[in-house]
């Protein structure tokens, strides 16, 4: 039978996962969405996605792509993988893509195909915990100064070395990276940073994260940011920050594939009127 080429968005809360990629004790979102799919097609299938999130982190709209000889609508697709899997996972979309060589190096592919991803980190600002934002937000107790950590945003813009924010197990090529915009918006308590980049390395986000914390509580100057990339040293820079506020928004593609591009990429949209 001819294979074809399909394309998923999912979305899921990581707080209960081992992160996407699959490992031994099958608890990982990889493992869960592989193992619906298994279900629904009655044979096994293997997946591949745009960006592998950690344990704890979550996706908004993390693109899946896999193979498959099984010919039904997408709509039935949806609802039947949906059927297999638990409450914190589910699939939004499905598209099926041109797939006519399954050895061509011009095919779709949910990684190498990319060229741009969006991740939010959203924080909980308060002197007190909030069992509502637990798991859902990183949470900062001491206030924070906005002014200060917009200002250190404006040295991650633009092609950088970011060693000093990539975590040791990092397996990319090369730490160059080029960050297209940093966006900083704050409601009452909550504040959220968008990053949007050509790339992320293992931990960049998170560790951006912690610094631009440092700079927000006056422990260190807005030009801290621009030394630590200079530097090329993780060492001098903030601890990794708790992965419970990070969440995978969107995924950059050509429009020759016309991808789905869900409104829900724009969460925590929700929670803005468009001013601070």
């Amino acid at each position: 039978m001819e294979l074809k080429r399909l394309v998923l968005g999912v979305q899921y809360d990581g707080s209960c996962w081992h992160g996407w990629q699959t490992q031994p004790n099958g608890k990982t979102v990889q493992d869960v969405l592989e193992r619906a799919l298994s279900a629904f097609s009655k044979y096994p299938v293997s997946t591949s996605c745009a960006g592998r999130t950690d344990a704890g982190v979550h996706a908004i709209e993390q693109v899946v792509h896999f193979d498959t000889a099984l010919d039904r609508t997408m709509h039935s697709w949806v609802n039947g993988i949906n059927a297999f899997l638990p409450s914190s996972v589910v699939v939004r979309w499905v598209k099926e893509v041109q797939f006519d060589d399954p050895d061509a190096h011009d095919n779709f592919h949910a990684r190498f195909s990319a060229y741009a991803r969006t991740y939010h980190y959203v924080l909980y600002n308060n002197p007190i915990r909030s069992p509502l934002w637990a798991k859902r937000a990183g949470w900062v107790f001491r206030p924070l100064d906005l002014d200060v950590i917009r200002e250190a945003s404006k040295y991650l813009l633009g092609e950088h070395d970011f060693t000093a924010f990539r975590a040791a197990s990092c397996q990319a090529k090369s730490p160059v990276k080029c960050m297209y915009d940093v966006q900083i918006r704050q409601k009452g308590d909550l504040i959220v940073l968008s990053f949007h980049a050509n790339a992320f390395l293992h931990h960049m986000v998170r560790n951006i994260v912690g610094a631009l914390i440092i700079v927000g509580l006056k422990k260190q100057k807005p030009d801290w940011i621009a030394h630590l990339l200079v530097s090329c040293n993780r060492s001098l820079s903030a601890p990794t920050f708790m992965p419970d506020g990070l969440y995978l928004a969107k995924i950059d593609y050509d429009k020759k594939w016309d991808i789905p591009q869900s409104s829900v990429h724009n969460f925590p949209g929700f929670l803005f009127s468009g001013e601070d």
